[in-house]
């Protein structure tokens, strides 16, 4: 008979562990969602969601016929098709580079070096990128004026901002996300290298059908939730990179948010506008997910 009070009692020390993130996941993921109603309403705050007016899919029909939605969707998959297409790979790649280096106090110093950047908040990223690509005074542009060049508008050009925008992104996040990566490395089983190294498989060949097809279940399942987050490309950073000059190919979904919600006082359109994204990354997740399965990966359910 199944006594769940029991397994309470027994493993209440990895319960209590869980306990945080349960309770973190509750309050800020799940209990929120219930605020999603004011979506198909006219929301007022001085009403709450009881007293203000129900306005059905307005705010839908607003959001799928309004000039703007054209040019927020496709500045918002141009940019996840860069980090997927540029940036998903890199991590990989570095994380095979790192695996083959032998000398365990040059790797451990690589890792902390690339490690770094994670640590600093989109703040100082982007401040040091102005320090350097600004044009009174950046380093780049007075190398590229020594060099008899003309300088570049890097921050106030609307076809720089995205490399700049994955550039960032790169520089931040690559060496942290290499983690995953090299935890699934280490446990690829050591006789498999010695048979491919007793058949005379050299490194790369080692790498490739060794050590790629051991860790291709995590690449797939990190590739799941990558797709899962198309339309959240999240909106501090493209918040600090926007200005008048460059808006027309840097305006996302996340930065819309913000200016219809808090700037402009409408709450049930910027509702309306996560509702979407949210929607249509559960049906990604939920595609990405059924064709991993389809081709013999597990997937992430």
């Amino acid at each position: 008979m199944f006594q769940p009070f029991h397994f309470l009692k027994k493993y209440k020390l990895l319960y209590l562990m869980i306990l945080p993130g349960f309770l973190f996941f509750v309050v800020f993921k799940y209990l929120p969602m219930g605020g999603l109603i004011i979506s198909f309403q006219d929301y007022q705050p001085y009403l709450g969601i009881q007293g203000s007016p129900w306005v059905g899919f307005k705010h839908f029909i607003r959001l799928f016929t309004e000039p703007t939605f054209a040019m927020l969707l496709s500045n918002t998959l141009i940019l996840f098709a860069l980090e997927l297409v540029v940036f998903f790979p890199l991590p990989i790649i570095l994380a095979l580079m790192l695996n083959e280096v032998r000398h365990k106090l040059f790797k451990s110093s690589i890792q902390t070096i690339i490690y770094i950047p994670h640590f600093m908040s989109w703040v100082i990223i982007v401040s040091i990128t102005y320090v350097f690509l600004n044009v009174d005074g950046g380093v780049v542009n007075e190398i590229i004026a020594a060099l008899g060049g003309q300088k570049i508008s890097f921050l106030t050009s609307p076809e720089w901002l995205r490399p700049m925008y994955i550039g960032q992104i790169i520089w931040k996040e690559v060496g942290w996300s290499t983690i995953i990566y090299l935890a699934a490395i280490t446990v690829v089983d050591t006789q498999l290298y010695e048979a491919a190294e007793m058949d005379g498989a050299s490194r790369l060949r080692k790498i490739w059908h060794v050590t790629l097809p051991a860790i291709r279940p995590v690449i797939i399942t990190l590739l799941i939730l990558k797709i899962g987050n198309t339309l959240e490309l999240g909106f501090e950073h493209m918040f600090l990179l926007l200005n008048s000059l460059n808006r027309e190919v840097g305006e996302i979904f996340d930065t819309y948010v913000y200016t219809a919600g808090l700037k402009n006082g409408q709450l049930s359109f910027s509702t309306t506008v996560g509702l979407f994204k949210g929607l249509v990354g559960l049906i990604l997740v939920m595609i990405a997910n059924k064709l991993a399965k389809k081709f013999g990966e597990d997937g992430v359910y």
